[in-house]
């Protein structure tokens, strides 16, 4: 639905708006990409938000990515923040569809008991969890970070698809089984495509939390070498003690940045497209 605004005074107030909005959302990106291109000398004798003096210095990124030894912390991030989201889409999708188009006794009172779990923080569960997850002989590992992260996610992606299978025709479904579908055929290849926007919008969230987490990182990992992208900036910062080199910091800031961002510039029509259905249905 397009809303057509006449009148040229609320145009212009809407339009100053979004510009000062977007200002607000692009001048940290743009602070870190330049001070990532100065050195300590520049931080100290001109101001923080001083454009950087040529020549510029990428070597930055070179030595943060070297010496810190970011290809293994990129790879680890990776690793973790890709199965988490598949293996969260899958579990959250199954059930989701379960919920949505089967009835049982008991079903809406589980669907509560998924959606409940949101109110509750996740910082109350982190001691019992320390001791579980070492139980299982899962400290240090990226599978134990890799489950944690699903099952934290499950609940958000329940609550999200379960609005797009309900919405979806049941002729779909009989149509299917008619043709000679099972039902997982029928969830697989009819049913899961069909809630292709509503996946997107829930991976894309699933990645940015995952991605930028810190907190269950760094109490279940404390070996160098398992390390994530926000564990090892916080460990980076630690290491340069009283000396802190602001310009490779910034590097590693924007290392870390660079790959959502990327993500998100590609799959922006379907993260709005999956939004506004969602809230539609």
């Amino acid at each position: 639905m397009n809303i057509q605004i006449k009148n040229p005074f609320a145009k212009l107030i809407i339009y100053v708006i979004l510009i000062l909005w977007g200002i607000s959302v692009l001048y940290p990106l743009i602070w870190t990409l330049l001070d990532s291109l100065k050195n300590n000398e520049q931080f100290f004798l001109n101001a923080p938000w001083a454009l950087p003096e040529m020549p510029l210095i990428w070597s930055n990124f070179s030595y943060v990515w070297s010496k810190y030894h970011f290809d293994t912390y990129f790879v680890n991030s990776m690793v973790i923040t890709t199965g988490s989201t598949i293996l969260a889409l899958l579990l959250s999708a199954t059930t989701a569809y379960v919920l949505a188009r089967y009835k049982f006794r008991g079903s809406n009172a589980l669907f509560l008991l998924y959606i409940s779990s949101m109110m509750v923080p996740f910082v109350l569960a982190l001691i019992p969890l320390f001791f579980l997850m070492n139980s299982l002989g899962l400290i240090n590992t990226k599978l134990g970070l890799i489950f944690v992260y699903t099952s934290s996610l499950l609940a958000f992606g329940i609550f999200v698809l379960v609005g797009f299978f309900k919405s979806l025709p049941k002729e779909l479904e009989e149509a299917a089984i008619v043709d000679g579908a099972s039902y997982y055929g029928t969830f697989f290849r009819v049913m899961l495509p069909l809630a292709q926007p509503g996946l997107i919008t829930v991976g894309i969230v699933n990645i940015l939390n995952i991605w930028n987490e810190y907190i269950v990182g760094t109490i279940l990992i404390n070996d160098p070498t398992q390390y994530t992208l926000p564990v090892e900036i916080g460990v980076m910062q630690a290491e340069m003690q009283y000396r802190t080199e602001w310009g490779p910091l910034f590097a590693a800031l924007l290392i870390t940045i660079i790959p959502v961002l990327i993500i998100y510039i590609i799959f922006q029509r379907q993260i709005a497209s999956g939004i506004t259905a969602g809230a539609v249905k």
